[in-house]
C-alpha cells in the first residue's frame, strides 16, 4: 500500500516521463539504448495509456506526448525509432505543427476587429549607427 506521499512522487514522475515522450529525440534515445525492444518497458508504455483519460491529460503541457505514446504502442513504430532519420522527420513535423498551432490559436484568440500588430522594427543597415533611446 502506497502512503500519499508516494503516490505524489509516482505521479510527478510518470507525468515527466510521458511528456518526456513529446521530444522524438527522447524517443530516438530510448530506441538506441534497446529499451522499446524489452518487455517490460513494453508494459509499462501500456500502463501509461491512462494519461490519455481528460482527469490525468488536464496536467499535461505537451499533448503531444499523448501522440507517441499511442505511436509506441506498435511494434513497427518501435523499430523504426532507431533511425537517425526518421528522428529527424518527426521532429520537423513536430516543429511545424508547433508553428502552424502558434499561429492558428493567436489568431483565434485575437478578436475580429483588433488592430494587426505592429511590424517589428527594421534592422540598422551597415555603417549607420544605431538610434539609442
Amino acid at each position: 500500500m502506497e502512503t500519499e506521499e508516494q503516490n505524489r512522487i509516482r505521479f510527478q514522475v510518470e507525468l515527466e516521463f510521458v511528456q518526456c515522450l513529446a521530444n522524438p529525440n527522447y524517443i530516438h534515445f530510448l530506441a538506441q539504448r534497446g529499451y522499446l525492444k524489452e518487455q517490460p518497458f513494453i508494459n509499462y508504455l501500456k500502463y501509461l495509456q491512462y494519461w490519455r483519460e481528460p482527469e490525468y491529460a488536464r496536467y499535461l503541457k505537451y499533448p503531444m506526448c499523448l501522440h507517441f505514446l499511442e505511436l509506441l504502442q506498435h511494434e513497427a513504430f518501435r523499430r523504426e525509432c532507431v533511425s537517425a532519420q526518421v528522428c529527424k522527420f518527426m521532429d520537423d513535423q513536430a516543429i511545424l505543427l508547433w508553428q502552424h498551432y502558434t499561429r492558428r490559436r493567436t489568431r483565434t484568440l485575437q478578436p475580429p476587429d483588433a488592430p494587426a500588430p505592429p511590424a517589428p522594427p527594421a534592422p540598422p543597415q551597415q555603417g549607420q549607427p544605431r538610434q539609442q533611446s
